[in-house]
């Protein structure tokens, strides 16, 4: 580098100055905390008890994220990412025809056990544009789809469309109730059966 080449910038914002290492930990840690804290709590849990539970100050909670929305949109963006990671993972690596009863059954499961975030959208009651995160996990199941369907384990008249409305019934009943293992097995061996083709039935 000569003395008049300018510093990496940040990826995606020209002209910035590189984030520090202890910047990056320190919005790790409040973004892990923060999900936690707001699955526990609900979207209307304290900054303050985000930052407590970060273990870092208040202001710095503020300086990563300026305010509660910031910080609600960035874990709801990341907790996609992890999914359509998730996701990506079994249509690559996965046996095709579970791949998709698998990501469902995970789902319910976590929802079940209040490990989830993705009521903080319609709790928070504001608009959190993560449209792009959204729309990549959306991609991601509809390629877990063709997949099954492929493999001859899902009806071929199954719409992602469909899919996902079912997924979202079944965990956002799994969360609000809270259903047992045996719940979910039952209620999933009934959802499963009516994804699966006619003849398997």
């Amino acid at each position: 580098m000569t003395p008049s080449t300018p510093p990496p910038a940040r990826s995606g914002t020209p002209g910035a100055k590189p984030v520090r290492a202890d910047a990056l930990r320190n919005s790790a840690r409040i973004l892990a905390a923060a999900e936690a804290v707001f699955a526990e709590q609900g979207a209307a849990a304290s900054t303050e008890e985000v930052a407590r539970r970060a273990g870092v100050a208040i202001g710095t909670v503020f300086r990563h994220f300026p305010t509660k929305a910031d910080l609600l949109r960035a874990i709801i963006s990341e907790l996609m990412e992890r999914l359509t990671a998730e996701v990506n993972a079994l249509a690559a690596d996965g046996d095709p025809a579970t791949g998709l009863f698998t990501f469902f059954t995970r789902m319910v499961e976590q929802a079940a056990a209040k490990k989830t975030v993705a009521e903080l959208l319609a709790e928070a009651g504001v608009d959190l544009p993560v449209a792009k995160p959204v729309q990549a996990l959306r991609q991601a199941i509809g390629a877990l789809l063709i997949r099954a369907q492929q493999a001859g384990a899902v009806r071929g008249d199954a719409r992602l469309d469909e899919v996902l409305a079912l997924l979202t019934a079944t965990t956002q009943g799994a969360l609000q109730a809270g259903w047992d293992n045996d719940l979910q097995r039952r209620t999933l061996a009934i959802v499963f059966d009516g994804l699966r083709p006619t003849a398997e039935r």
